[in-house]
Parts: structure tokens; C-alpha cells; sequence
């Protein structure tokens, strides 16, 4: 096997990328729409994937990508996405969103949602990973295996 250099999560993740609400981005139930979260969060995860292979990088799957409270009119979506593992041309983006409001000091998580990019060629055909992750801390660890155990379960059930 061809050994790659290797990068930390840290050095590729984003926190407190923010997100103001606007009045366009409600749905009639006076939340903001799940596709205006799931784009955003899309793209977050992406610039998390390109920065880490140096790569132009394309989603390739959405795992979980979990609903657990509304966000609202005024409030600000705070995005935190990293790096959870990196396989042979394939890499997994854990994202979480925060609903902050700043009238009230309240903050309550809104998404949790596990991504898969692929690094492109100058062909747009998949291409090798650039680089490996190296998980330092105890949470990296965590989802560096945990991203593996997802990766297993796709795998199986196609």
C-alpha cells in the first residue's frame, strides 16, 4: 500500500461559521427550511473536505442528517463541521448546527449530519486522497472509528 502524508483534523475544521436568518428563509410554519440548512451545512462540510486534500472535492453521500430542533426568524445558524476519517479517494464530514439567539443568549443544537466527499480529477473522476488523518484527541479518535462503523454499514447494505 502507498503510504500518503497526513494532515489533523484540526488544521481542516471550521467552527462558528455563521448564518442569519432572514424572512426568506422561513417556511410557513415560520422556521427555517431544511433545505436552507442542508445547503449551507453542504457546503460548510465541503470547504472542510477541500481544505483537508487540496483537493476540488464533491458530495458523494449524506448520512444522518438529523433534525432535532427548529431554528427561527432572527436567530443565527453556527456551524461546526470536521474531519472524521479519510479512506482511499473518500472522506466523511461530521457537521453539527447550533441555532443561537442573541436577544436571548439561547443556544440549542438544531442538526446533526455525517457527510462523504470524494476528492476529483481534472477529468471529474474520483481521485486518490491527497492526505491521511492523523486523530490526536480522545473526541478524534471517537469519530475516526465511529466513521468506520458507518462506512461498514453503507457497504453492507448495498
Amino acid at each position: 500500500m502507498i503510504s500518503r502524508p497526513v494532515k489533523r483534523a484540526a488544521d481542516s475544521a471550521l467552527n462558528n461559521q455563521l448564518y442569519i436568518i432572514f424572512p426568506h428563509d422561513l417556511n410557513p410554519n415560520g422556521t427555517v427550511f431544511g433545505g436552507t440548512v442542508m445547503a449551507q451545512a453542504d457546503k460548510v462540510a465541503g470547504l472542510v473536505a477541500m481544505r483537508h486534500s487540496g483537493q476540488i472535492c464533491v458530495t458523494a453521500f449524506v448520512e444522518s442528517f438529523r433534525f432535532l430542533a427548529p431554528a427561527r426568524r432572527g436567530e443565527v445558524l453556527v456551524f461546526y463541521a470536521s474531519l472524521n476519517r479519510v479512506w482511499h479517494s473518500s472522506m466523511e464530514v461530521g457537521v453539527k448546527v447550533f441555532a443561537d439567539n442573541c436577544v436571548t443568549g439561547e443556544r440549542r443544537q438544531v442538526v446533526s449530519a455525517y457527510y462523504t466527499f470524494v476528492p476529483i480529477d481534472e477529468n471529474h473522476r474520483p481521485a486518490r486522497a491527497n492526505y491521511g488523518l492523523l486523530p490526536e484527541t480522545e473526541e478524534e479518535k471517537r469519530r475516526y472509528q465511529e466513521a468506520e462503523k458507518r462506512r461498514l454499514r453503507r457497504h453492507s447494505s448495498l
